[in-house]
């Protein structure tokens, strides 16, 4: 049996709107853009919406128009996707990486406020797998010492906290389309804000630093082509018709590997509930047991993978990447819990409409692979 790691859920209704815009003369910054910006931003509850080509742009337009640069230093996760960093060294800012709480897998507040230097403008806080981030402590910190607040929630749209949809906490708020997100765009981003000079900032900076109602051929800033296609938008709108119900759907995917994984002494499970909040559920990661090493893990996701399940090590620390090891080689931050979590993570097939079998399949190679592991570590430990 075959069980992609993810899979996009495109309905007759999305490929009709996206073939719609084929058939217009428009194909680029006309009217489906505005919408789905108006669509983001009413959901949200933000005044504000940028539509980009990806949430790598989102973040990089947020530290551009942001103004950080060189010498300056935003505070940051080590255990999230790469791009979250890669924005700000894009602007020749210094991340700075900050451990993470074990129970949440994000920004540990403690941890945070002790890495704030007289260097640091602003933290940028992830909703890790769609689970909100401690926004209430991490606002506080940031008021106290006069920081930027910018909110990854690339992996998170429709999580809430304290009543409120996340993104709409920082000062903008970026959440991400790609394929294997809860809605797709195909490629493709979106920033939110409450700051009207910063979303006007942001919309020149995507379409090469045009202002708007300006002449094509005037650029009033250093711009970047970070546009996002009419037919990707139109996608979106769509998409997010249906963000409910497939929130409700992944909901449903989570408590099925709840149920079926809940008698498994070899992992973790994430937990299914965050209290004054939603989850927006992005992915589904275990964890595997102390005494099980990187190496157990990394063995089961081969084997896994020879079965036909797609599987996952999410994440691999920023900081321990090839691309960032060289950089901190004199100044390698001290992350324990993320070192030592990342080193078991495990993310099963999650996607919308994964069937119960596909699921039961996944769960009992897993369990049985374990007990293998378990048994051949036991024995090279402890030799009859």
């Amino acid at each position: 049996m075959e069980v992609p790691l993810s899979a996009p859920d495109i309905t007759e209704s999305e490929i009709a709107a996206v073939t719609d815009v084929l058939r217009s003369p428009q194909l680029s910054l006309g009217p489906k853009l505005a919408e789905f910006e108006r669509a983001v931003a009413d959901y949200t509850n933000t005044p504000y919406a940028v539509a980009v080509n990806s949430g790598t742009s989102g973040l990089h337009l947020c530290v551009r128009a942001l103004g950080f640069k060189e010498g300056d230093e935003v505070i940051v996760p080590s255990f999230t996707f790469i791009a979250a960093a890669n924005a700000i060294m894009y602007e020749r800012a210094t991340p700075v990486f900050v451990d993470i709480s074990p129970d949440s897998l994000n920004l540990d507040p403690e941890q945070v406020e002790a890495a704030i230097t007289p260097r640091t403008r602003a933290i940028m806080a992830v909703h890790t797998f769609g689970r909100p981030a401690p926004m209430r402590e991490i606002l506080s910190i940031a008021e106290m010492h006069r920081l930027v607040v910018i909110e990854d929630a690339c992996e998170a749209i429709g999580a809430e906290y304290v009543g409120r949809k996340v993104g709409s906490f920082g000062r903008a708020g970026v959440f991400a389309f790609y394929p294997n997100k809860q809605i797709t765009t195909g490629e493709g981003g979106i920033v939110v804000t409450h700051d009207e000079s910063l979303a006007i900032h942001i919309r020149s900076l995507r379409n090469q630093g045009r202002s708007a109602g300006g002449d094509w051929f005037d650029h009033a800033a250093l711009g970047y082509n970070y546009r996002l296609p009419e037919m990707s938008c139109a996608l979106g709108i769509a998409q997010l018709k249906r963000l409910e119900t497939i929130l409700e759907q992944r909901e449903a995917v989570a408590q099925a590997y709840q149920h079926l994984l809940a008698g498994c002494s070899d992992i973790v499970l994430p937990s299914p509930n965050i209290a004054d909040g939603r989850i927006s559920w992005f992915v589904y990661v275990v964890q595997l047991r102390d005494g099980f090493t990187q190496a157990d893990r990394d063995w089961i996701v081969t084997e896994l993978r020879e079965r036909g399940i797609g599987c996952g090590r999410y994440f691999a620390p920023i900081h321990l990447q090839p691309s960032y090891r060289d950089l901190l080689k004199y100044n390698r931050p001290n992350l324990p819990q993320t070192e030592r979590i990342a080193a078991r993570t495990l993310a099963l097939p999650f996607f919308n409409k994964i069937s119960e079998k596909q699921i039961e399949f996944v769960c009992e190679e897993l369990i049985r692979l374990l007990a293998r592991r378990r048994d051949k570590c036991g024995q090279m430990k402890h030799p009859t």
